[in-house]
């Protein structure tokens, strides 16, 4: 690939531009929010260098003197949507701290749905995500544990995040692609359901939906979720 270079190079330490030369047609912070509008539109697999430089209306080859990897556009990606996060002043109260950035993390992947498919420790040392982990960490400093625990638990809330946010999206992703509306594929598979409980086969989850037959609140399982995990990291 032209422009790959022959060591291993993180993006961030190369210069924007070179000291000497003309100024550069376009900044990182160009192509990298070329590169987001088309992954909003239309996917992740629809980002390329060619549908970048087309966006940017410079010619391919040009975009790698910039860019050198797709893997580092991908970079440039991430970091851009994570410029959104607000920090505020931590609490004191380091569960209700982490759980409010968790919901802005399922917020961000909600507005950008290609990002739970590029989240990588690779992909974690951009300098927005510096600036979230330093407010985590800052978020963790009454924590009586080493800096790797915490680092496991920030990564342990990004990884439920993470997961749950790509559950949501690929069950709303099938639900456009069904001939028929959610509300009747909801139906026919409860209806299923109910007619396999009714056998008898399967009791405890005939006591369980008598006890408590829904509809599942999915804002209220995320929190719970969260909230089992913060609370077992206990000090």
């Amino acid at each position: 690939m032209v422009g790959r270079p022959a060591v291993p190079e993180v993006i961030w330490a190369r210069p924007e531009r070179a000291g000497r030369g003309p100024r550069p047609a376009f900044s990182r912070a160009d192509i990298a929010a070329a590169a987001v509008r088309i992954a909003d539109a239309e996917g992740l697999d629809a980002v390329s260098m060619r549908k970048v430089a087309a966006e940017l209306g410079c010619g391919t080859m040009s975009l790698y003197n910039y860019v050198p990897r797709k893997e580092d556009l991908y970079e440039l990606m991430l970091d851009a949507v994570s410029d959104g996060y607000e920090f505020p002043e931590p609490s004191g109260d380091w569960r209700a701290d982490l759980v409010a950035l968790a919901h802005q993390a399922r917020e961000m992947m909600h507005r950008h749905t290609w990002v739970p498919r590029l989240m990588s420790p690779v992909y974690g040392f951009s300098p927005n995500a510096l600036r979230y982990l330093e407010y985590a960490l800052s978020c963790l400093d009454g924590v009586d544990a080493r800096f790797g625990e915490k680092m496991e638990l920030i990564a342990m809330v990004n990884g439920v995040v993470t997961t749950y946010v790509a559950n949501e999206i690929a069950t709303a992703e099938r639900s456009r692609s069904l001939p028929w509306s959610e509300e009747q594929e909801q139906a026919a598979r409860t209806g299923y359901l109910i007619s396999q409980i009714a056998t008898g086969k399967y009791p405890r989850m005939a006591a369980g939906f008598a006890e408590d037959p829904g509809p599942i609140d999915l804002d209220g399982v995320f929190d719970r979720a969260l909230h089992r995990l913060l609370h077992s990291f206990g000090r």
